[in-house]
């Protein structure tokens, strides 16, 4: 099985050397994670390495992920003027015609990456979670069919749990879940990823920490934790 690397530290390690290319992987965590950093990196490291990729934000627009990314040391403008990179701002409300202008933006680019962030914004204005999760599974086949690999963001709900999702939906459309923990252990708080599943392939079933520094998340693959859930 062909597999795309993440490109970021210890991560292509426990997902037993990347994702497996052409899936599409759920990255879902609680509030302060780090879900947009990673899929940042995820976007950023892939285009360096002559990936293009397309980042599908239903939230914060294409200036603030700019602008807050430089501080990790993630320069997108210049991968936007080298089309080796492109921002797409979405209104969630406006759902009828996504698939063909996600489409077209990865045609225009030959993208071969792609991150939406978030589905917990587009289920804001998609109350019935039968049409959410139509909505997400033809998404899924577009990504597929133009060959992208793709990290699809949600969040968790704190004091929801066993959902690994805002919407509980999420989770069963994708083929793989990483799950972000942000959890207190006596004094500190503590950071864990999790390769939750991942389709038809071998990955790491430990908790293992990892850290937000300048350069971003660093997973580190040789240890392990344990989160009280």
């Amino acid at each position: 099985m062909d597999r795309v690397k993440t490109y970021i530290e210890g991560l292509d390690t426990i997902l037993s050397g990347g994702i497996p290319e052409n899936q599409v992987v759920l990255l879902t965590g609680t509030s302060g994670t780090g879900k947009t950093i990673l899929s940042s990196q995820y976007m950023y490291n892939g285009a360096m390495k002559n990936q293009p990729g397309v980042y599908l934000s239903f939230e914060e627009p294409a200036s603030m992920i700019r602008e807050n990314m430089k501080e990790f040391g993630m320069d997108f403008a210049k991968l936007e003027h080298a089309k080796k990179f492109a921002f797409m701002k979405y209104e969630p409300y406006r759902i009828e015609d996504i698939n063909e202008m996600l489409e077209s933006t990865i045609r225009e680019i030959g993208a071969r990456r792609v991150v939406i962030d978030s589905v917990s914004a587009l289920g804001l204005h998609i109350r019935d979670q039968a049409a959410l999760r139509e909505l997400i599974f033809k998404l899924s086949i577009t990504l597929r069919n133009l060959n992208c690999t793709t990290i699809m963001v949600s969040e968790i709900v704190q004091g929801k749990s066993p959902r690994l999702s805002r919407y509980g939906v999420e989770e069963f459309v994708a083929d793989g879940v990483i799950v972000l923990y942000y959890e207190r252990f006596q004094s500190t708080f503590n950071r864990g990823i999790q390769v939750w599943k991942l389709r038809g392939s071998s990955h790491s079933m430990k908790i293992h920490p990892y850290v937000i520094d300048k350069k971003g998340i660093t997973v580190n693959p040789e240890d392990d934790m344990f989160i009280r859930t």
